[in-house]
């Protein structure tokens, strides 16, 4: 059981950080707060593939004379990679989208509470 836990602890962090984001998406009533929230969540999205596209050992796809082709296991595989580096850049841009809607509504409404802004939109 310990073993369990020692040797998995990064995903046990991952999920904690998930839980943490949607708390923060989920309970809190301030549009900033809830963008943290989903900006800790997809960061946990993005950790757990990089995490489980690790490879203890691994070496970068690149033919190395010592490590042969005779065992493709000893390579890492840079796909993951490649794909949470453009899910990095779709998560700032949404970042950036988020902060400019949440700065209009700030100035349209003078609120950033969620309950507030619904009754002052009505």
């Amino acid at each position: 059981m310990l073993d369990n836990l020692v040797g998995h602890y990064d995903y046990y962090f991952l999920a904690a950080l998930t839980v943490i984001g949607f708390y923060g998406m989920l309970a809190k009533r301030n549009l900033v707060k809830k963008l943290i929230g989903m900006t800790i969540l997809q960061t946990s999205i993005i950790l757990f593939w990089l995490v489980g596209a690790y490879k203890a050992g691994g070496s970068v796809p690149i033919y190395d004379e010592r490590l042969g082709v005779a065992d493709p296991g000893l390579y890492v595989n840079p796909l993951p990679h490649t794909l949470m580096l453009t899910a990095i850049v779709v998560a700032v841009v949404t970042l950036g989208v988020a902060f400019a809607l949440i700065v209009a509504i700030h100035r349209a409404y003078d609120t950033l509470d969620e309950e507030e802004l619904l009754e002052r939109m009505r």
